[in-house]
């Protein structure tokens, strides 16, 4: 189903909790949707590509960005600055959705501006398998391993801010339950009305009378 104004969706979780690799998996298996390619400040990491993970800039570039109202939001996450801008969901317009990878705050602005977008909550299998996923990142040194696991727990209690939550125990089931949020999503009347109401004006030609709206 093509929409005029693409749904909005907001990914987010604790780092190591798989949500860029169900990201992936979601833009596999469900055409139309675009990724929503953010900026940041932290370097690239192995296999990382400008323009396709993130727009990677430097401080000062990001800064600018910030004064000029470029960002539909932005966050500092572990001292980098991170932001979404204004471009991105101009770029999906007309198409099916949009898919932000953000974390709490991030999805907390984005809804303020955009009450519509619809927010998920990726959680760990563990808290201990958490910290395994860390530790097993190249990229990342010891100290770095542990102030994303502290920062954890924080992202985690703001769940309640989200729309949905799932766990990411099971890859595949986890992938499953993603889609099925943007299926079910589409389907919302407040979404699909303008199909409902397009078959209404196309009575007119047919004669008879059309039934008066009805509220459920």
């Amino acid at each position: 189903m093509s929409n005029d104004e693409p749904l909005l969706l907001i990914i987010s979780s604790p780092s190591g909790a798989g949500k860029t690799t169900l990201a992936n998996r979601l833009l596999e298996r469900v055409s139309g949707l675009t990724f929503s390619v953010s900026h940041t400040t932290r370097k690239p990491r192995a296999k990382e590509v400008d323009g396709r993970e993130y727009h990677f800039v430097d401080r000062e570039s990001f800064e600018e960005l910030i004064r000029t109202n470029a960002f539909l939001e932005w966050a500092t996450v572990h001292d980098n600055l991170y932001g979404t801008s204004r471009a991105e969901v101009e770029r999906a317009r007309g198409g099916r959705g949009i898919l932000f990878d953000v974390d709490h705050q991030g999805a907390r602005q984005i809804k303020s501006v955009r009450p519509d977008a619809v927010a998920v909550f990726i959680l760990p299998p563990s808290m201990a398998v958490l910290k395994q996923r860390l530790k097993g990142r190249a990229s990342d040194d010891a100290e770095t391993v542990e102030r994303r696991f502290n920062v954890a727990r924080e992202e985690i209690a703001h769940y309640g801010l989200f729309d949905y939550v799932l766990m990411n125990d099971d890859l595949e089931r986890a992938t499953q339950e993603l889609c099925s949020i943007v299926l079910a999503e589409e389907c919302r009347r407040g979404r699909a009305a303008r199909l409902a109401e397009r078959l209404l004006a196309e009575t007119h030609g047919f004669g008879g009378t059309v039934p008066p709206h009805t509220k459920e």
